[in-house]
């Protein structure tokens, strides 16, 4: 499979654990997108320095060959896709409802409501 394939089955399945399995649809935020931004311009920096000093190197029948200062345009689907899932699961982990304990008698319970939880 190629570097292509591989990158852009990275971001569809990155989109399906974070608008269909975890369901935090942080791609719908804006400040998902402003967050990414942050991250983009470095990735962008890094890989250029990285590629363009052919530190790293890529062999032209794997990548359509679009670049992006420097970076191969699937080196920067594959950050999108490892930034999003980090992030999805880092929400998905902090958010009370989705989050399960068990009480004194090892029956699940809802943790309790901190300041800014929605009302049930």
């Amino acid at each position: 499979m190629s570097y292509s394939a591989l990158a852009l089955l990275g971001v569809a399945g990155a989109l399906v654990v974070d608008l269909a399995v975890l369901r935090t649809r942080l791609v719908l935020s804006r400040v998902f997108w402003t967050t990414y931004g942050i991250i983009l311009f470095f990735q962008l920096i890094t890989n250029g320095i990285l590629t363009g000093r052919g530190v790293v190197t890529y062999d032209p029948s794997t990548i359509v060959g679009l670049r992006i200062v420097h970076a191969p345009v699937e080196d920067l689907l594959f950050g999108f896709a490892l930034i999003l899932l980090t992030l999805t699961v880092w929400v998905w982990q902090e958010r009370p409802r989705y989050r399960r304990t068990s009480g004194p008698d090892g029956a699940s319970v809802r943790p309790a409501r901190g300041r800014g939880s929605p009302r049930t």
